[in-house]
């Protein structure tokens, strides 16, 4: 799993497989939804997201205020929230409100899934400004993944070869039929917002909660209790549950805490603590799009992050681990939450895996695909971790300094070593090996790019 964690609306970390199950989990009715941290009442709630519990899903029933009824798979242009332009969409599923109103579900084809979102029928042009043939091709909402996919086989069909960085995409490990699948199963949030402690944060994709949450296609707002990670239907309901909820911390042994900093590590059995640790997979999988659902945690630690203060522990993220990973993996996945991003954690998060691999004495890497926050977080800590390592004492004394010596050094396996280092431009394959070329100026200055914000691991 990889790596997805500022308000709700901030683009996030992540990265990531999942383990995750099913749960017998409370339920409750909707209630209000704020937009990054502001209160609005219910009836606006369902208005703008498009979701309703008496809404009916159409494809060609009455035309709406404007004349026009855009069916599924058509493109439009569609004003984007991010800066009111209008772009180049895809509609995916139309909602006709019980009030007549007709609200469309789409998708931003020059963004990554997490942007799609439903829309009023206000805020598309008329069909007549279009430039686009309504019968265009439906896109995958990633890139055209499929039709990448296809370019690569021809390409070695071709006998072409490509000396390229390897990239590990969300859909490396997935064929077309199932990139086609699981967009087709996952095309619309079935929850538009989660209100989890002090957060209102909007979700990003499809996560497989259990179908009495969303009985009716989806809800505009679920809330979760951060403490026991318990969902609800209505505020109601979870109010009723903190009154007798005692836990102010993950379950588990408390096995990192840094005064300075307020931040604690929670390592949580996945066989001992199943319903928190499948609920944790549950919120993971609202951030982070094409991983897999483990049903049994069982064979998996969970590394549950979170924020203290005299109210409790407060999650921002976590990653888990195989027990025993044949393939020398240390993480499985990783998730930032989106209102703790921008803070560092993620690569805070990162740094501490590979902690854990220094005491076990062994070498590791995450398991593929990363998401492309993942791929950032990871490309910027491996560098950061290997420049600084290119700077001790010791590593500054030797002649030579193998990739070898490398990984002992940082616990970053080789492959990812070779990677990083050819990103940053100072390795070169010379004589059938692969040479460092870098003097001590050049790497305190490309660590300038890479030191960032946010806490380090204290191994003190």
């Amino acid at each position: 799993m990889t790596t997805a964690g500022s308000s709700g609306r901030d683009e996030p970390v992540e990265t990531e497989d999942i383990a995750s199950g099913e749960s017998n989990i409370k339920l409750t009715e909707t209630a209000d939804k704020g937009k990054n941290g502001q209160r609005t009442p219910v009836k606006d709630v369902a208005e703008t997201n498009g979701l309703s519990t008496t809404a009916t899903t159409t494809g060609n029933k009455k035309k709406d205020e404007l004349g026009q009824l855009y069916k599924p798979g058509v493109h439009v242009w569609c004003k984007y929230t991010g800066d009111n332009s209008y772009r180049d969409s895809q509609i995916i599923e139309v909602n006709t409100l019980k009030n007549g109103q007709t609200n469309y579900y789409v998708h931003f084809v020059e963004f990554n899934r997490r942007m799609d979102t439903w829309v009023k029928s206000t805020d598309i042009l008329d069909s007549s400004t279009n430039p686009h043939d309504p019968e265009a091709k439906l896109t995958s909402g990633h890139g055209d993944a499929v039709a990448m996919l296809k370019q690569k086989r021809e390409r070695r069909k071709e006998g072409v070869v490509e000396f390229v960085e390897e990239e590990y995409g969300e859909h490396n490990a997935m064929d077309e039929a199932s990139i086609r699948e699981h967009e087709e199963v996952t095309k619309v949030k079935n929850v538009n917002t989660l209100e989890l402690g002090r957060h209102l944060i909007d979700t990003w994709y499809f996560s497989p909660i259990p179908k009495e949450l969303y009985p009716e296609g989806g809800v505009p707002i679920l809330y979760m209790c951060e403490f026991s990670l318990d969902f609800f239907r209505t505020k109601r309901e979870l109010t009723r549950h903190y009154k007798n909820c005692k836990v102010r911390h993950p379950p588990g042994d408390e096995i990192y805490r840094d005064e300075e900093s307020n931040l604690a590590v929670f390592e949580v059995d996945g066989a001992k603590s199943k319903f928190y640790s499948q609920n944790l997979c549950y919120l993971a999988k609202f951030f982070l799009d094409h991983k897999t659902l483990h049903f049994d945690v069982d064979p998996f630690l969970f590394y549950v992050f979170c924020e203290f203060d005299e109210y409790g522990y407060h999650i921002f993220g976590f990653f888990s681990k195989e027990k025993f990973s044949e393939q020398g993996y240390n993480l499985a996945c990783i998730l930032t939450l989106p209102s703790y991003q921008r803070k560092g954690y993620g690569k805070f998060i990162i740094e501490f895996s590979y902690e854990l691999s220094k005491k076990e004495k062994r070498v590791g890497s995450p398991e593929k695909p990363l998401s492309d926050l993942g791929q950032v977080s990871y490309r910027s800590f491996w560098a950061r971790a290997l420049l600084e390592a290119l700077q001790t004492p010791a590593a500054l004394q030797q002649d030579k300094l193998s990739l070898i010596d490398l990984a002992c050094i940082t616990s970053i396996k080789i492959e990812d070593i070779i990677l990083t280092l050819n990103y940053l431009g100072i390795i070169k394959y010379v004589g059938g090996q692969h040479c460092i070329y870098a003097t001590p100026e050049i790497v305190t200055e490309k660590l300038k790019q890479f030191s960032g914000r946010g806490p380090r691991v204290s191994t003190r």
